[in-house]
Protein backbone atom coordinates (compact mmCIF):
# COMPACT_ATOMS: atom_id res chain seq x y z
CA UNK A 1 0.00 0.00 0.00
CA UNK A 2 1.38 3.42 -0.92
CA UNK A 3 2.27 6.30 1.36
CA UNK A 4 -0.85 8.15 0.22
CA UNK A 5 -3.04 5.30 1.44
CA UNK A 6 -1.25 5.22 4.78
CA UNK A 7 -1.81 8.96 5.15
CA UNK A 8 -5.50 8.48 4.44
CA UNK A 9 -5.77 5.86 7.17
CA UNK A 10 -3.89 7.93 9.73
CA UNK A 11 -5.98 10.96 8.95
CA UNK A 12 -9.12 8.90 9.28
CA UNK A 13 -8.13 8.04 12.83
CA UNK A 14 -7.90 11.76 13.49
CA UNK A 15 -11.29 12.59 11.98
CA UNK A 16 -12.78 12.93 15.47
CA UNK A 17 -10.70 16.11 15.77
CA UNK A 18 -12.68 17.57 12.86
CA UNK A 19 -15.96 17.99 14.75
CA UNK A 20 -18.07 21.10 14.36
CA UNK A 21 -20.92 22.45 16.50
CA UNK A 22 -23.73 19.98 15.85
CA UNK A 23 -27.23 20.93 14.79
CA UNK A 24 -28.56 19.68 18.12
CA UNK A 25 -26.04 21.78 20.04
CA UNK A 26 -26.90 24.92 18.05
CA UNK A 27 -30.58 24.38 18.78
CA UNK A 28 -29.85 23.98 22.51
CA UNK A 29 -28.11 27.35 22.54
CA UNK A 30 -30.94 28.87 20.50
CA UNK A 31 -33.51 27.67 23.06
CA UNK A 32 -31.61 29.51 25.78
CA UNK A 33 -31.42 32.63 23.62
CA UNK A 34 -35.16 32.45 22.91
CA UNK A 35 -35.74 32.28 26.67
CA UNK A 36 -33.45 35.33 27.04
CA UNK A 37 -31.13 33.29 29.25
CA UNK A 38 -28.02 34.72 27.65
CA UNK A 39 -25.64 34.08 30.55
CA UNK A 40 -26.75 30.44 30.65
CA UNK A 41 -26.06 30.25 26.91
CA UNK A 42 -22.54 31.59 27.48
CA UNK A 43 -21.97 28.99 30.20
CA UNK A 44 -23.19 26.21 27.90
CA UNK A 45 -20.89 27.47 25.16
CA UNK A 46 -17.88 27.37 27.46
CA UNK A 47 -18.76 23.92 28.81
CA UNK A 48 -18.89 22.47 25.28
CA UNK A 49 -15.88 24.38 23.92
CA UNK A 50 -13.49 21.42 23.92
CA UNK A 51 -16.08 19.15 22.29
CA UNK A 52 -17.21 21.39 19.45
CA UNK A 53 -14.53 24.07 19.02
CA UNK A 54 -11.00 22.92 18.24
CA UNK A 55 -7.94 25.17 18.19
CA UNK A 56 -8.50 25.89 14.50
CA UNK A 57 -12.01 27.10 15.39
CA UNK A 58 -10.81 29.76 17.83
CA UNK A 59 -12.35 32.62 15.82
CA UNK A 60 -15.72 30.85 15.64
CA UNK A 61 -15.86 30.20 19.38
CA UNK A 62 -14.97 33.82 20.16
CA UNK A 63 -17.60 35.14 17.74
CA UNK A 64 -20.34 32.92 19.16
CA UNK A 65 -19.39 33.87 22.72
CA UNK A 66 -18.96 37.59 22.04
CA UNK A 67 -22.43 37.94 20.50
CA UNK A 68 -24.05 36.20 23.48
CA UNK A 69 -22.19 38.44 25.94
CA UNK A 70 -23.37 41.45 23.93
CA UNK A 71 -26.96 40.18 24.13
CA UNK A 72 -26.46 39.75 27.88
CA UNK A 73 -25.64 43.48 28.14
CA UNK A 74 -22.02 42.81 29.11
CA UNK A 75 -20.23 45.20 26.73
CA UNK A 76 -16.74 45.04 28.26
CA UNK A 77 -16.60 41.24 28.26
CA UNK A 78 -18.16 41.09 24.81
CA UNK A 79 -15.66 43.56 23.40
CA UNK A 80 -12.73 41.59 24.83
CA UNK A 81 -13.98 38.49 23.00
CA UNK A 82 -14.59 40.41 19.77
CA UNK A 83 -11.13 41.97 19.98
CA UNK A 84 -9.57 38.51 20.27
CA UNK A 85 -11.73 37.24 17.42
CA UNK A 86 -10.59 40.07 15.15
CA UNK A 87 -6.96 39.28 15.97
CA UNK A 88 -7.42 35.62 15.06
CA UNK A 89 -9.27 36.52 11.85
CA UNK A 90 -6.53 38.95 10.82
CA UNK A 91 -3.79 36.41 11.55
CA UNK A 92 -5.53 33.75 9.46
CA UNK A 93 -5.98 36.03 6.46
CA UNK A 94 -2.38 37.20 6.72
CA UNK A 95 -1.22 33.62 6.13
CA UNK A 96 -1.59 31.51 3.04
CA UNK A 97 -4.38 28.96 3.19
CA UNK A 98 -2.77 25.62 4.07
CA UNK A 99 -4.04 22.19 4.97
CA UNK A 100 -4.92 21.30 1.37
CA UNK A 101 -3.97 17.65 1.87
CA UNK A 102 -6.38 17.23 4.76
CA UNK A 103 -9.08 19.14 2.88
CA UNK A 104 -8.83 16.78 -0.09
CA UNK A 105 -8.42 13.52 1.81
CA UNK A 106 -10.78 14.08 4.75
CA UNK A 107 -13.14 17.09 4.60
CA UNK A 108 -13.24 20.88 4.77
CA UNK A 109 -13.28 20.76 8.59
CA UNK A 110 -9.52 20.18 8.58
CA UNK A 111 -8.94 23.86 7.77
CA UNK A 112 -9.22 26.78 10.23
CA UNK A 113 -12.51 28.62 10.42
CA UNK A 114 -12.31 31.59 8.08
CA UNK A 115 -15.04 34.08 8.95
CA UNK A 116 -17.34 34.95 6.07
CA UNK A 117 -16.90 38.54 4.81
CA UNK A 118 -20.28 39.60 6.21
CA UNK A 119 -19.35 38.06 9.57
CA UNK A 120 -16.08 39.97 9.58
CA UNK A 121 -17.90 43.22 8.81
CA UNK A 122 -20.36 42.68 11.66
CA UNK A 123 -17.55 42.48 14.23
CA UNK A 124 -17.00 46.20 13.70
CA UNK A 125 -20.68 46.92 14.33
CA UNK A 126 -20.76 44.87 17.52
CA UNK A 127 -17.58 46.42 18.88
CA UNK A 128 -18.87 49.88 18.00
CA UNK A 129 -22.09 49.20 19.91
CA UNK A 130 -20.13 47.85 22.87
CA UNK A 131 -18.09 51.06 23.01
CA UNK A 132 -21.19 53.22 22.72
CA UNK A 133 -22.85 51.29 25.54
CA UNK A 134 -19.82 52.21 27.66
CA UNK A 135 -20.05 55.90 26.60
CA UNK A 136 -16.81 55.57 24.61
CA UNK A 137 -17.51 57.41 21.35
CA UNK A 138 -13.82 57.44 20.37
CA UNK A 139 -13.66 53.66 20.56
CA UNK A 140 -16.77 53.44 18.38
CA UNK A 141 -15.21 55.85 15.87
CA UNK A 142 -12.16 53.59 15.60
CA UNK A 143 -14.41 50.61 14.77
CA UNK A 144 -16.34 52.69 12.24
CA UNK A 145 -13.10 53.65 10.48
CA UNK A 146 -11.94 50.03 10.51
CA UNK A 147 -15.30 48.95 9.07
CA UNK A 148 -15.23 51.33 6.09
CA UNK A 149 -11.57 50.49 5.42
CA UNK A 150 -12.42 46.79 5.32
CA UNK A 151 -15.47 47.34 3.12
CA UNK A 152 -13.54 49.65 0.77
CA UNK A 153 -10.99 46.86 0.30
CA UNK A 154 -13.78 44.33 -0.24
CA UNK A 155 -15.39 46.43 -2.96
CA UNK A 156 -12.03 46.73 -4.68
CA UNK A 157 -11.31 43.00 -4.55
CA UNK A 158 -14.70 41.54 -5.57
CA UNK A 159 -16.79 42.27 -8.62
CA UNK A 160 -19.93 40.37 -7.63
CA UNK A 161 -21.75 38.86 -4.70
CA UNK A 162 -21.22 40.37 -1.26
CA UNK A 163 -19.06 43.41 -1.98
CA UNK A 164 -20.35 45.82 0.66
CA UNK A 165 -22.48 45.80 3.79
CA UNK A 166 -25.34 48.30 3.71
CA UNK A 167 -26.10 48.02 7.42
CA UNK A 168 -22.53 48.34 8.66
CA UNK A 169 -22.03 51.35 6.37
CA UNK A 170 -25.25 52.91 7.71
CA UNK A 171 -24.16 52.31 11.30
CA UNK A 172 -20.73 53.79 10.56
CA UNK A 173 -22.42 56.91 9.16
CA UNK A 174 -24.37 57.33 12.42
CA UNK A 175 -21.20 57.01 14.48
CA UNK A 176 -19.34 59.48 12.25
CA UNK A 177 -22.23 61.93 12.63
CA UNK A 178 -22.11 61.54 16.41
CA UNK A 179 -18.38 62.29 16.31
CA UNK A 180 -18.81 65.36 14.09
CA UNK A 181 -17.12 63.71 11.08
CA UNK A 182 -19.63 64.94 8.49
CA UNK A 183 -17.67 64.07 5.35
CA UNK A 184 -17.03 60.50 6.51
CA UNK A 185 -20.69 60.21 7.48
CA UNK A 186 -21.82 61.40 4.05
CA UNK A 187 -19.57 58.90 2.23
CA UNK A 188 -20.67 55.97 4.41
CA UNK A 189 -24.33 56.92 4.05
CA UNK A 190 -23.97 57.04 0.25
CA UNK A 191 -22.26 53.63 0.26
CA UNK A 192 -25.03 52.28 2.49
CA UNK A 193 -27.80 53.49 0.18
CA UNK A 194 -26.01 52.05 -2.85
CA UNK A 195 -25.60 48.69 -1.12
CA UNK A 196 -29.27 48.59 -0.03
CA UNK A 197 -30.36 49.27 -3.58
CA UNK A 198 -27.96 46.69 -5.02
CA UNK A 199 -29.39 44.00 -2.73
CA UNK A 200 -32.93 45.04 -3.53
CA UNK A 201 -33.59 45.76 0.14
CA UNK A 202 -35.76 48.68 1.35
CA UNK A 203 -33.73 51.79 2.05
CA UNK A 204 -34.13 52.93 5.69
CA UNK A 205 -36.32 56.03 5.89
CA UNK A 206 -36.37 57.72 9.27
CA UNK A 207 -38.00 61.16 9.50
CA UNK A 208 -35.82 63.79 11.16
CA UNK A 209 -37.73 66.73 12.66
CA UNK A 210 -36.70 70.28 11.80
CA UNK A 211 -35.80 71.01 15.42
CA UNK A 212 -33.81 67.76 15.86
CA UNK A 213 -30.80 69.69 17.16
CA UNK A 214 -32.83 70.85 20.17
CA UNK A 215 -34.06 67.34 20.94
CA UNK A 216 -32.45 64.10 22.02
CA UNK A 217 -32.28 61.08 19.73
CA UNK A 218 -32.62 57.48 20.90
CA UNK A 219 -31.69 54.69 18.50
CA UNK A 220 -33.13 51.28 19.35
CA UNK A 221 -31.57 48.26 17.62
CA UNK A 222 -33.81 45.22 17.79
CA UNK A 223 -31.88 42.01 17.07
CA UNK A 224 -34.51 39.46 16.12
CA UNK A 225 -34.95 35.88 15.03
CA UNK A 226 -32.76 32.86 14.45
CA UNK A 227 -30.40 32.24 11.55
CA UNK A 228 -30.96 29.26 9.27
CA UNK A 229 -28.59 26.58 10.55
CA UNK A 230 -26.11 24.69 8.44
CA UNK A 231 -26.33 20.91 8.59
CA UNK A 232 -24.58 18.11 6.71
CA UNK A 233 -26.69 16.23 4.20
CA UNK A 234 -25.56 13.22 2.22
CA UNK A 235 -26.77 12.45 -1.27
CA UNK A 236 -25.78 10.26 -4.17
CA UNK A 237 -24.37 11.67 -7.36
CA UNK A 238 -23.57 9.86 -10.59
CA UNK A 239 -19.88 9.30 -11.29
CA UNK A 240 -19.94 11.24 -14.55
CA UNK A 241 -21.51 14.24 -12.79
CA UNK A 242 -18.89 13.99 -10.05
CA UNK A 243 -16.09 14.07 -12.60
CA UNK A 244 -17.56 17.21 -14.18
CA UNK A 245 -17.56 18.96 -10.80
CA UNK A 246 -14.04 17.73 -10.00
CA UNK A 247 -12.75 19.15 -13.29
CA UNK A 248 -14.35 22.58 -12.72
CA UNK A 249 -12.24 24.31 -10.06
CA UNK A 250 -13.55 27.31 -8.18
CA UNK A 251 -11.59 30.49 -7.62
CA UNK A 252 -8.10 29.75 -6.29
CA UNK A 253 -8.43 25.97 -6.84
CA UNK A 254 -6.64 23.65 -9.26
CA UNK A 255 -7.40 20.14 -10.52
CA UNK A 256 -5.39 17.38 -8.83
CA UNK A 257 -3.30 15.23 -11.26
CA UNK A 258 -4.86 12.04 -9.86
CA UNK A 259 -8.29 13.48 -10.57
CA UNK A 260 -7.24 14.19 -14.15
CA UNK A 261 -6.12 10.58 -14.50
CA UNK A 262 -9.43 9.39 -13.07
CA UNK A 263 -11.31 11.52 -15.55
CA UNK A 264 -9.31 10.05 -18.42
CA UNK A 265 -9.72 6.48 -17.14
CA UNK A 266 -13.40 6.74 -16.23
CA UNK A 267 -12.90 4.69 -13.07
CA UNK A 268 -16.49 3.77 -12.33
CA UNK A 269 -20.04 4.28 -13.47
CA UNK A 270 -21.48 3.86 -10.01
CA UNK A 271 -23.16 6.56 -7.95
CA UNK A 272 -21.05 8.03 -5.16
CA UNK A 273 -22.29 9.28 -1.78
CA UNK A 274 -21.08 12.75 -0.82
CA UNK A 275 -21.85 15.23 1.96
CA UNK A 276 -22.95 18.79 1.34
CA UNK A 277 -23.96 21.67 3.66
CA UNK A 278 -27.60 22.74 3.51
CA UNK A 279 -29.57 25.32 5.50
CA UNK A 280 -32.43 24.47 7.82
CA UNK A 281 -34.81 27.32 8.63
CA UNK A 282 -35.41 27.96 12.34
CA UNK A 283 -38.91 29.04 13.41
CA UNK A 284 -39.55 32.19 15.41
CA UNK A 285 -42.75 34.11 16.12
CA UNK A 286 -41.71 37.77 16.42
CA UNK A 287 -41.79 39.45 13.01
CA UNK A 288 -41.88 43.15 13.83
CA UNK A 289 -41.70 45.70 16.60
CA UNK A 290 -42.49 49.30 17.50
CA UNK A 291 -41.42 51.91 20.04
CA UNK A 292 -43.34 53.86 22.66
CA UNK A 293 -42.02 56.76 24.71
CA UNK A 294 -43.83 57.53 27.96
CA UNK A 295 -46.68 55.34 26.74
CA UNK A 296 -47.06 57.17 23.42
CA UNK A 297 -46.55 55.36 20.12
CA UNK A 298 -43.50 56.74 18.32
CA UNK A 299 -42.70 54.59 15.28
CA UNK A 300 -42.29 51.00 14.05
CA UNK A 301 -38.82 49.56 13.65
CA UNK A 302 -37.47 49.03 10.15
CA UNK A 303 -35.41 46.07 8.99
CA UNK A 304 -31.91 47.38 8.30
CA UNK A 305 -30.00 44.10 8.12
CA UNK A 306 -30.97 40.64 6.86
CA UNK A 307 -28.38 38.21 8.20
CA UNK A 308 -30.50 35.24 7.14
CA UNK A 309 -30.35 36.40 3.53
CA UNK A 310 -26.61 36.98 3.77
CA UNK A 311 -26.11 33.47 5.16
CA UNK A 312 -27.92 32.01 2.15
CA UNK A 313 -26.07 34.30 -0.27
CA UNK A 314 -22.69 33.27 1.14
CA UNK A 315 -23.51 29.58 0.77
CA UNK A 316 -24.55 30.18 -2.85
CA UNK A 317 -21.33 32.10 -3.54
CA UNK A 318 -19.27 29.20 -2.22
CA UNK A 319 -21.23 26.60 -4.20
CA UNK A 320 -18.75 26.17 -7.10
CA UNK A 321 -15.81 25.72 -4.72
CA UNK A 322 -17.78 23.39 -2.42
CA UNK A 323 -18.83 21.18 -5.32
CA UNK A 324 -15.29 21.10 -6.68
CA UNK A 325 -13.81 20.10 -3.33
CA UNK A 326 -16.36 17.44 -2.45
CA UNK A 327 -16.09 15.96 -5.94
CA UNK A 328 -12.29 15.98 -5.80
CA UNK A 329 -12.34 14.25 -2.42
CA UNK A 330 -14.75 11.61 -3.66
CA UNK A 331 -12.65 10.93 -6.75
CA UNK A 332 -9.40 10.70 -4.76
CA UNK A 333 -11.01 8.38 -2.23
CA UNK A 334 -12.25 6.20 -5.08
CA UNK A 335 -8.76 6.23 -6.61
CA UNK A 336 -7.28 5.22 -3.24
CA UNK A 337 -9.78 2.37 -2.89
CA UNK A 338 -9.04 1.04 -6.39
CA UNK A 339 -5.28 1.28 -5.88
CA UNK A 340 -5.53 -0.38 -2.46
CA UNK A 341 -7.54 -3.23 -3.95
CA UNK A 342 -5.01 -3.81 -6.73
CA UNK A 343 -1.98 -3.52 -4.40
CA UNK A 344 -3.41 -5.91 -1.80
CA UNK A 345 -4.48 -8.43 -4.45
CA UNK A 346 -1.02 -8.43 -6.03
CA UNK A 347 0.80 -8.65 -2.69
CA UNK A 348 -1.31 -11.57 -1.47
CA UNK A 349 -2.11 -13.19 -4.82
CA UNK A 350 -5.67 -13.30 -3.56
CA UNK A 351 -8.44 -11.22 -5.12
CA UNK A 352 -10.54 -11.61 -1.96
CA UNK A 353 -7.87 -9.83 0.09
CA UNK A 354 -7.82 -7.11 -2.54
CA UNK A 355 -11.56 -6.66 -2.35
CA UNK A 356 -11.40 -6.42 1.46
CA UNK A 357 -8.61 -3.83 1.26
CA UNK A 358 -10.59 -1.78 -1.23
CA UNK A 359 -13.71 -2.00 0.92
CA UNK A 360 -11.71 -0.90 3.98
CA UNK A 361 -10.29 2.18 2.26
CA UNK A 362 -13.75 3.02 0.88
CA UNK A 363 -15.15 2.69 4.40
CA UNK A 364 -12.54 5.10 5.74
CA UNK A 365 -13.36 7.54 2.96
CA UNK A 366 -17.07 7.44 3.79
CA UNK A 367 -16.34 7.72 7.51
CA UNK A 368 -14.41 10.94 7.10
CA UNK A 369 -16.82 12.59 4.65
CA UNK A 370 -18.93 15.28 6.28
CA UNK A 371 -19.85 18.80 5.25
CA UNK A 372 -18.41 21.89 6.86
CA UNK A 373 -21.33 23.25 8.88
CA UNK A 374 -19.43 25.85 10.87
CA UNK A 375 -21.09 29.27 11.03
CA UNK A 376 -21.44 32.21 13.43
CA UNK A 377 -24.83 30.91 14.46
CA UNK A 378 -25.47 33.20 17.47
CA UNK A 379 -26.17 36.09 15.11
CA UNK A 380 -29.81 37.21 14.85
CA UNK A 381 -31.70 36.59 11.62
CA UNK A 382 -32.33 40.31 11.25
CA UNK A 383 -31.59 43.68 12.79
CA UNK A 384 -34.40 46.22 13.08
CA UNK A 385 -33.94 49.89 13.96
CA UNK A 386 -35.97 52.85 15.16
CA UNK A 387 -34.70 56.43 15.49
CA UNK A 388 -36.80 58.27 18.04
CA UNK A 389 -36.51 62.02 18.68
CA UNK A 390 -37.75 63.17 22.10
CA UNK A 391 -37.50 66.35 24.18
CA UNK A 392 -34.47 66.56 26.46
CA UNK A 393 -35.14 64.81 29.76
CA UNK A 394 -35.96 61.35 31.08
CA UNK A 395 -38.29 59.06 29.16
CA UNK A 396 -39.74 55.58 29.56
CA UNK A 397 -38.72 53.81 26.35
CA UNK A 398 -40.37 50.49 25.50
CA UNK A 399 -39.87 48.07 22.63
CA UNK A 400 -42.99 46.08 21.73
CA UNK A 401 -42.96 42.85 19.71
CA UNK A 402 -45.49 41.74 17.08
CA UNK A 403 -46.11 38.44 15.35
CA UNK A 404 -46.70 38.01 11.64
CA UNK A 405 -50.37 38.90 12.07
CA UNK A 406 -49.67 42.20 13.86
CA UNK A 407 -50.57 40.91 17.33
CA UNK A 408 -48.52 42.18 20.27
CA UNK A 409 -46.70 39.17 21.76
CA UNK A 410 -44.47 40.86 24.34
CA UNK A 411 -42.33 43.85 25.09
CA UNK A 412 -39.23 45.14 26.82
CA UNK A 413 -38.73 48.28 28.89
CA UNK A 414 -35.37 50.00 28.76
CA UNK A 415 -36.39 51.82 31.94
CA UNK A 416 -35.92 55.54 32.43
CA UNK A 417 -33.65 56.80 29.65
CA UNK A 418 -32.11 60.23 30.12
CA UNK A 419 -31.11 62.16 27.02
CA UNK A 420 -29.81 65.70 26.57
CA UNK A 421 -30.54 68.11 23.72
CA UNK A 422 -28.40 67.19 20.72
CA UNK A 423 -27.37 63.88 22.29
CA UNK A 424 -27.69 60.51 20.57
CA UNK A 425 -28.13 57.32 22.62
CA UNK A 426 -27.77 53.78 21.25
CA UNK A 427 -29.81 50.93 22.80
CA UNK A 428 -30.20 47.29 21.77
CA UNK A 429 -32.22 44.23 22.65
CA UNK A 430 -32.28 40.61 21.43
CA UNK A 431 -35.31 38.40 20.80
CA UNK A 432 -35.53 34.92 19.31
CA UNK A 433 -39.02 33.73 20.29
Amino acid sequence: MTKAHAILMVLALLCSACAAPSLRYKKEINRLVAAEEFNAAVNQLEEKQKKFYKEKDAALFLLDKAALLHDAQQPAQSDAAFSSAQQVINQLYAKSVTGALGTLLINDLTTPYYAAPYENALTFFYRGMNFLQQKDLQGALVEARKAVFYLDHLRGSKASGYTDDAFVQYFASLVFESGGRRDDARISRTNALNAYQKNGWPVPDFPVPANAGKMGEILIFHYNGLLPLLKSQTFQVAWDRLLIWASSPGEGESVNPQVQNAIMAGLSGRAVTVAYPVLEEQPYVIRGSFITSDGVFMQPTQKVQDNAALTKQYLEERLPTLLFRLATRAVLKQVAAVQARHAAAQASSDDTVGELAGMFVSFLGALTETADTRQWFTLPAEVRLARVFVPAGTHEIKLWFKDGYGNIVGGHSFGPVEVRAGERIFLHYRTAK
